[in-house]
């Protein structure tokens, strides 16, 4: 990239910062963080591409008054938590819609491709879900109480188990993006595929709406959420593949860091979710269609709030903040 390009690209947010660190300028901590976050990453792109370069100079001191001034009043300070969630994690899953449509959409396709195999193939359920899954289920079917799988162990220790696996499906599906996306295209295709043998298992045996809707009090925020996991595994692997004006260490750096936010956005959702399948599925004969809707429906009224609606919001405001401070900069003499 030409030099000049180069500067006229990203001056407004290296002025910006320089108000911050003047104090002229007034933003919330992660707004700070971040602008201080690309800064860097244009103090490294200018070192390696303009050594020699005054900008150099001006970055290295724009960086450095902000480092004293995050890390001089980060730690312990209320409102950096409270914007990290409020702002930096929404700012990160805005920036990933695109791979977060991506993991969705992949796992849709594979849903498919699990209930229409299942539909040619009677025996591919017992291929994917494993024999005595379903030798237990039918059993199940049998005395009336299809779903007793959920109510077999005490409550505690299940609400343990269930969140230990769910993290740690989401953890390999973001992890594995390190091996390039594919790795985790993967794993969001085999639990998709999975899902989809075990909804049509339940709807070859006339159950689906019962299945359905027991199932879904927990996994409308359990799947979403590996779905979620798995489009934070793309940006992974995407910064891995193309850094475009980075160098391949730096993409993968700013990839892993919004990755990470995602991920940290996902930990209550989890808990959530085990609670759920912990002590509410286990009731679904007990609570009624309306009870088992109003849970699946607030779930679902609350993913694509905080996670499309807000998102949006922030990434607005922040926007509009940085125009509307932006106003009247000439430039930067160098």
């Amino acid at each position: 990239m030409n030099e000049i390009v180069f500067i006229e690209s990203n001056k407004l947010n290296w002025e910006r910062l320089t108000k911050v660190n003047e104090g002229v300028l007034r933003l919330p901590v992660a707004e700070t963080v971040e602008l201080y976050s690309m800064t860097a990453d244009d103090l490294s792109y200018a070192r390696t591409h303009y050594p020699d370069s005054k900008v150099v100079l001006y970055l290295n001191g724009i960086v450095l008054n902000a480092h004293r001034l995050i890390y001089k009043n980060k730690f312990g300070n209320f409102d950096a938590i409270k914007n990290y969630w409020t702002t930096d994690i929404p700012l990160a899953i805005y920036r990933s819609r695109g791979e977060i449509m991506t993991a969705f959409i992949i796992f849709f396709v594979a849903i498919a491709i699990g209930w229409f195999s299942s539909a040619v193939d009677q025996t591919f359920p017992r291929l994917i879900l494993g024999d005595s899954y379903v030798n237990m289920t039918l059993d199940n079917i049998e005395k009336g109480d299809p779903m007793a799988v959920y109510g077999e162990m005490q409550q505690s220790n299940m609400f343990f188990a269930i969140g230990v696996n769910n993290v740690r499906v989401a953890f390999l599906a973001f992890v594995l993006g390190i091996l390039t996306s594919i790795a985790t295209s993967l794993i969001i295709l085999i639990n998709g595929i999975m899902v989809g043998a075990f909804f049509h298992f339940f709807y070859s045996k006339g159950i689906a709406a019962l299945a359905w809707s027991t199932i879904m009090i927990h996994g409308t925020l359990e799947l979403s959420a590996i779905a979620i996991a798995g489009g934070a595994g793309i940006v992974l692997g995407n910064a891995l593949l193309y850094p475009g004006t980075y160098s391949r260490m730096q993409s993968l750096v700013k990839g892993a860091g919004d990755g990470v936010k995602i991920m940290v956005a996902l930990i209550p959702v989890f808990i959530t979710a085990a609670m759920l399948e912990s002590y509410m599925t286990r009731e679904y004969l007990n609570m009624g269609m309306a009870a088992r809707l109003m849970i699946i429906g607030l779930s679902l009224a609350f993913l694509i709030w905080y996670f499309i609606i807000y998102t949006n919001k922030v990434y607005e405001r922040v926007t509009a903040s940085g125009a509307q401070e932006g106003q009247g900069i000439r430039g930067i003499n160098f």
